[in-house]
């Protein structure tokens, strides 16, 4: 019997190792995806500074034509005022020439603005490049290992089922039906160990003289308040 109580404690962690693959056939993929969507983050972040910058940069040669062609035009009408004859030609040139100086004033408060958001796109974009870098080159070989381990996770899991069987098929069906019972109303803990005189799964403190049946390992016994599988751990200290 004390062996078919270590073989149980062997087919739990089995079958504890078959659990933890199962969920990590949800967890690994979810893990990959966060990974994969931090980098995209970034990536998209540079791919809209760029646009950014590009919209801007041609906003800012526009703004520069614009403002040489009304530097011209405004130096072309100071050349003219060389030549005025009549008050009412000076005026209306004079109106002309603060309308250009204006328009040339809003241009460059324009051309400055611009020019600071050049500047502060350019900074988001490198920064977006960096991290989205740092990003790729540090989880390159992180995503590399969870993709193996996915690949991995079915072979292992056969593994670990012809384990289960070459254990199960030892076991007297009681006892086996007896565990699979535990194991599906406890969450998977079907055997624990004496620790300290209790129960490794309730920690409910067990009669001296049902201590030391568990020690003789001779007949499956059960926790009275758990219903969980005992077994001895070997420590005669306790």
């Amino acid at each position: 019997m004390k062996e078919e109580l270590e073989q149980l404690l062997e087919l739990q962690n089995i079958d504890d190792q078959l659990g933890e693959l199962e969920r990590s056939k949800v967890y690994l993929p979810d893990m990959i995806k966060n990974i994969e969507t931090d980098i995209q983050s970034w990536k998209e972040k540079h791919a809209k500074a760029s646009e950014e910058l590009d919209k801007l940069n041609r906003e800012r040669k526009a703004l520069e034509l614009e403002m040489e062609v009304a530097q011209s035009e405004l130096k072309k009408a100071q050349e003219q005022m060389k030549a005025i004859k009549t008050n009412k030609e000076y005026d209306a040139l004079t109106a002309q020439i603060s309308s250009f100086k204006e328009k040339i004033s809003g241009m460059e408060e324009k051309l400055l603005e611009t020019m600071d958001e050049i500047d502060a796109i350019k900074e988001e974009k490198e920064e977006a490049q960096k991290k989205y870098q740092e990003m790729e080159n540090n989880n390159d070989e992180v995503l590399k290992n969870l993709n193996r381990e996915i690949d991995s996770i079915e072979d292992k899991m056969r593994m670990k089922e012809d384990q289960r069987k070459n254990i199960t098929t030892r076991l007297n069906r009681r006892t086996l039906s007896h565990y699979e019972r535990i194991r599906k109303g406890k969450g998977g803990m079907a055997v624990v160990m004496v620790r300290k005189r209790s129960c490794g799964g309730c920690y409910k403190q067990l009669p001296p003289q049902m201590v030391q049946e568990i020690k003789k390992g001779d007949r499956l016994l059960t926790c009275d308040n758990c219903g969980r599988i005992l077994l001895w751990d070997g420590d005669e200290s306790q």
